[in-house]
Formats: structure tokens, C-alpha cells, sequence
């Protein structure tokens, strides 16, 4: 009888959690985050690649509040979280794939559309596993790179080469436009594919925004934010870098130890589960 009513409680917890209304504050959020994808993808046709590379980062900014505003004003619903899904399809999955194409892909001919395809549709796979699987893994891991930060390895990459004076077809002094344009193709698919591996990849929701902290901690986000500004596309090119590496470090260091090395959770009492565990 106590299971039960514990069953029932949760039950009804969750029910409340994902209300059917619209709530204007937290879509209010993912509307800016879709306006800053198509603010991309318009620069980009346009040829203002820096702009473009902005309105994708402009978007990751957006898309990691409105969450958290629906959890702060108690108002999660479901809705919003297919909202938020569309979205983030738009400005993390179409968007960068259109820019590197109008960046450079498009010089490659069938190869190029090719990565941007991959890119997008893996966008599009990552965020429906997503959906599924938010019940089952662990929340401190996202599996696979989430999109937004594969969308900042493209967009970022194009930023920093724009930043530098890297112009389309135009050969650099250290690289060619032919080799640029192969890495971009690179970075495009290193991104669409890492999406849909079970690579572990930290999610950060394991912060707790209402806890009180020390000053240092204050005082180095600061620090972080004054590196950022010296020069915003390499520094948030370079960090991006590094996270979209940081999961197969954590991938391999699992397996060196022998620990499990999927975030799904390794109860298998749901039939839906089984042929989650690898």
C-alpha cells in the first residue's frame, strides 16, 4: 500500500511537471532562441558569417535559460518542452549546417551538401533520442554531444576564421581555401557524428543555482568573463573545443577503470531499457 501511494504521488508530480498550458515567460525564452537560428541562417545567405556565427551563440544563451526559468517559476509544461525541441532544431541542427554550406561546403560540391545533410540529420536523431531517453539517463551526463554545443563547433569554427580576415575563396597565409573548406567538412561531421554516439558528455544540471557559494567562486566568474572578452571567438572556439573532446576522455577513463560507460541508468526492470545498455 505504501508503494502504491508512493507510485500515485510521483505520478501526480509528474503530471503536474508537464501541464498542457502555454506559459508566456519560459517560451518567450525558446521564441528568442529560434529568432537568433533564423537570425543565422539569414545573415548567412547575406554573406555576414560573423553575424551568423553570433545569432547560433545568441541561441545557445537563450536556449539554456528558458529551462531554467520554467523550473524557477514552476512553469514546466509540455508544451513548452515541444517547443523547445523545435527550436533547438532550427537553430542547432539547420541553421549551422546552412551556414557551413554557404560558408564553404558548397565549393565541394556533392561532398559538401553531404556533411551538411549528416550534420543536420544527426541534429534531428540526437534531439529525438533525447526526447525518449530523458527518463532513463543520467542526468548529470548528456549521451552524445548536445546539439548546442555541436552547433558551436561549427559556427565557432567559421566565426574565428572570419575573425582572423579568412574570407570565402580567398587562400590564407598559413592555409588554402581548399584545405579550410576539408576542415570545415571535418568539423562538421566530427560534430553531426559525436551527436548520436553514447559518448558521456557533463550536462552541468548537477549545479544547484540557488545554493549559496563561496566569493572566490564570484570572483573567477569574473575572470572567466573578462578571458572571454579579450577575444570572443577564439576563447569560446577553443572551449568548445576542448568539451567536444572532454567526452571520449571520459569515455576512455571508464573503460580503463572497467566502470559502466553508458549514462543510461543500469536498472533494466522496463522492457524499453534492455537494448539501451552497452
Amino acid at each position: 500500500m505504501h508503494k502504491e501511494n508512493e507510485g500515485a504521488r510521483s505520478a501526480d508530480v509528474l503530471v503536474r511537471r508537464r501541464r498542457k498550458g502555454i506559459y508566456i515567460l519560459p517560451n518567450l525564452f525558446t521564441l528568442a532562441a529560434l529568432f537568433g537560428g533564423f537570425y543565422a541562417i539569414v545573415m548567412a545567405m547575406d554573406g555576414r558569417f560573423d553575424m551568423a556565427a553570433v545569432g547560433i551563440f545568441c541561441a545557445m544563451v537563450l536556449d539554456s535559460l528558458d529551462g531554467r526559468v520554467a523550473r524557477m517559476t514552476n512553469t514546466q509544461s509540455a508544451f513548452g518542452e515541444q517547443m523547445d525541441s523545435l527550436s533547438d532544431m532550427v537553430s542547432f541542427g539547420a541553421a549551422p549546417a546552412l551556414i557551413a554550406y554557404e560558408w564553404s561546403l558548397r565549393g565541394l560540391g556533392r561532398w559538401g551538401w553531404i556533411a551538411a545533410f549528416v550534420y543536420c540529420a544527426c541534429a534531428a536523431l540526437r534531439l529525438a533520442r533525447f526526447n525518449v531517453n530523458t527518463g532513463v539517463v543520467d542526468k548529470r551526463y548528456f549521451q552524445g554531444l548536445p546539439s548546442p554545443a555541436a552547433a558551436a563547433l561549427v559556427a565557432g569554427f567559421i566565426w574565428l576564421m572570419t575573425a582572423i580576415g579568412v574570407q570565402p575563396g580567398v587562400d590564407d597565409a598559413w592555409l588554402s581555401w581548399t584545405q579550410i573548406t576539408w576542415i570545415t567538412f571535418g568539423f562538421t561531421l566530427y560534430a553531426g557524428l559525436t551527436m548520436v554516439t553514447n559518448v558521456p558528455f557533463y550536462s552541468f544540471k548537477d549545479i544547484q543555482m540557488k545554493r549559496s557559494v563561496p566569493f572566490a567562486a564570484i570572483v573567477l566568474i569574473a575572470l572567466v568573463i573578462a578571458v572571454i572578452n579579450i577575444h570572443p571567438p577564439t576563447v569560446l572556439f577553443s572551449v568548445f573545443v576542448l568539451y567536444g573532446l572532454s567526452g571520449y576522455g571520459v569515455y576512455a577513463w571508464r573503460k580503463a577503470k572497467g566502470q559502466h560507460s553508458s549514462v543510461i541508468s543500469i536498472s533494466t526492470d522496463e522492457p524499453d531499457e534492455r537494448g539501451l545498455h552497452k
